[in-house]
């Protein structure tokens, strides 16, 4: 084909040299690769163009940009999106066109062409610096890459407009919780809130991002500026009850009910204080807010009644009070809860607790096929395995069909945890090893291998395999527990422990597994005090009979005996069949 000449450059030879191009590309490419017409590529080009000024306008209407464009087109159609996004930055960059570099770093970014979606990210921020979209798109993409500081200015333009401000803060929090430099950006959000001292919403911005980076003292401090900026902000409090849960959970309680007594109509205040109360085994304290709860939600403005039922039903669960979880579970299904399958699982889950296991099998029969079919089977399954024989649970499971790979893991996981269950540990390894050599290795189901393979003395092999999950997933704080844990259990390499368990805890500073588990690797190494600190913390959260056995044998060794039976006594009577809790109570009873 001979080339058409790069020299026209009036309109009207444009449209002549356009119209004879996109005939000859419709008999050849875009006749096999595409449905784009002669007008509709005339369309979409006047389209692209029309944004592009005055004095490179010529410029763009040339056979050679009407070429790339088409071909552009064509390679995007084809989902060739590397040489579609180029070709688009191309002409971009020739025409000064901010709709095309638009176009090419949305095809850069959909494509994952990791070499041009900075660029064109960066030209589109360029030719359109007024666009909040191209601002939000160019703080995303360095958050991505880990250039948290050069988005300072990208976000403080978010800022400038005084309309827009407030709603801007509380984005800019939700887009920077995805980087991991927490302390990184409270640095940021405290430059970004400097010129805004007396806006509510920039000292909540703060608070937020202080209490991801575990600086509570920060948070409360701009929480306790946004209550003077704007009193009853209903959000604020919640937060701030969350930072005082880390310093005391009664000092989160007690911050709650002042509030409750100032804003009785604050619904989710009392919904979360009710929450903690449960938490803290307050079970009194907690079902007198219940009638309040449901009176409040009656006549408010997100007619959430249903779903605020089932919460009530589930926080009686927790509580133990199974038949007046039933009851609300019932409730919540006649008001109307849209999920109806969850709220089967959850009656099928109380009658269980209610010895019920018929009335509970026939809950979870009523879960269609969907999203919580699997789960309602697996928890059937576990009725049988305890009623009948895990080989029959087992069968159970293995009649479900249609599964994906990530539901057959589910299913296999289920399957060793029920083999272990029943002292069964070389079938649920054999299970287990099984799976990792033949379904795509996820962090859990290799990590549940690990724990499989401790069980059968096969410690090299938990190592390796914890170490690999750590390396697969490097905030996998249960991991760092385990392997941390085990060192410490096996009474070796107790400061490799401590730094394990200590990492954990980073990730999940509140979590009584760990706490316990840092206790218990400071009893290790000798350090009765700090033990006894952790594994107090640690049964505050949750009264725990593990906790509670290794609680109590450290304090019989730092020679409060009374205090330890009491703790074993407490503990066997909630629990009189644990096992751990046997053993180290019959040692120093012995």
């Amino acid at each position: 084909m001979r080339p058409i000449s790069k020299s026209l450059k009036t309109k009207a030879q444009f449209k002549k040299a356009s119209r004879t191009y996109t005939s000859l590309l419709c008999v050849g490419l875009l006749a096999s690769a595409f449905s784009l017409s002669g007008c509709a590529a005339n369309s979409a080009i006047k389209k692209s163009i029309g944004n592009t000024p005055a004095a490179t306008y010529e410029n763009a209407l040339t056979a050679e940009f009407v070429y790339k464009y088409l071909v552009a087109e064509v390679a995007g159609q084809r989902g060739d999106l590397a040489t579609s996004s180029s070709l688009f930055y191309d002409l971009a960059k020739t025409t000064r066109d901010a709709s095309l570099a638009e176009r090419a770093a949305k095809t850069a970014a959909y494509g994952n062409v990791s070499g041009l979606t900075i660029p064109a990210v960066k030209l589109w921020a360029e030719l359109d610096p007024s666009s909040n979209e191209v601002q939000q798109a160019m703080t995303e993409m360095l958050i991505a890459t880990g250039k948290l500081s050069d988005t300072e200015p990208y976000l403080a333009k978010l800022l400038k407009k005084e309309e827009t401000r407030a709603g801007g803060f509380l984005y800019v929090n939700a887009l920077l919780s995805r980087s991991a430099d927490k302390n990184g950006v409270l640095r940021l959000v405290q430059s970004l809130a400097k010129p805004y001292p007396n806006l509510a919403e920039a000292q909540f911005s703060i608070a937020q991002s202080a209490w991801a980076a575990n600086q509570g003292e920060v948070a409360l401090k701009a929480l306790n500026k946004v209550e003077t900026l704007n009193p009853g902000w209903n959000v604020a409090a919640l937060l701030k009850g969350q930072v005082l849960f880390g310093k005391s959970p009664q000092a989160a309680i007690d911050f709650y009910q002042d509030y409750l007594n100032q804003h009785p109509e604050a619904n989710e205040v009392r919904l979360n204080m009710a929450k903690l109360l449960v938490s803290q085994k307050q079970f009194d304290a907690a079902k007198k807010e219940y009638p309040r709860i449901l009176e409040n939600a009656k006549i408010s403005a997100s007619k959430n009644i249903a779903e605020v039922t089932a919460i009530i039903g589930l926080l009686s669960y927790q509580s133990a009070d199974y038949a007046e979880a039933d009851s609300y579970f019932k409730q919540a299904l006649d008001l109307g809860f849209k999920d109806a399958d969850q709220i089967y699982i959850y009656l099928a889950q109380a009658a269980e607790k209610l010895k019920q296991d018929d009335v509970a099998i026939s809950w979870y029969n009523k879960v269609q096929a969907g999203s919580h079919y699997l789960e309602a089977q697996i928890d059937l399954a576990n009725i049988v395995a305890r009623t009948q024989s895990v080989d029959k649970a087992i069968e159970v499971l293995d009649a479900i069909d249609d599964l994906n790979a990530e539901q057959q893991i589910i299913v296999i996981q289920s399957e060793a945890s029920m083999l272990a269950k029943a002292k069964r540990n070389q079938d649920s390894f054999d299970l287990l090893d099984k799976a990792v050599k033949n379904l795509p290795n996820t962090p859990e189901l290799v990590y549940d291998y690990a724990l499989a393979a401790e069980r059968v003395e096969k410690f090299d092999v938990m190592e390796a395999e914890l170490r690999r999950t750590i390396s697969a997933k490097p905030d996998f704080a249960a991991a760092y527990n385990a392997l941390g844990y085990s060192f410490a259990d096996r009474n070796i390499r107790l400061d490799e422990a401590i730094n394990l368990i200590e990492k954990a805890l980073s990730f999940n500073p509140n979590d009584h597994y760990m706490l316990d588990s840092l206790g218990w690797a400071h009893y290790r190494k000798g350090n009765l005090d700090k033990a006894i600190d952790y594994l107090q913390r640690a049964y505050q959260i949750n009264q725990d009979p593990e906790i509670a056995a290794h609680l109590g044998e450290v304090l019989w060794q730092k020679g409060k005996h009374d205090e330890a039976k009491k703790i074993w006594n407490d503990a066997l009577t909630a629990d009189p069949k644990n096992e751990v809790l046997q053993t180290i109570t019959n040692k120093f009873r012995s």
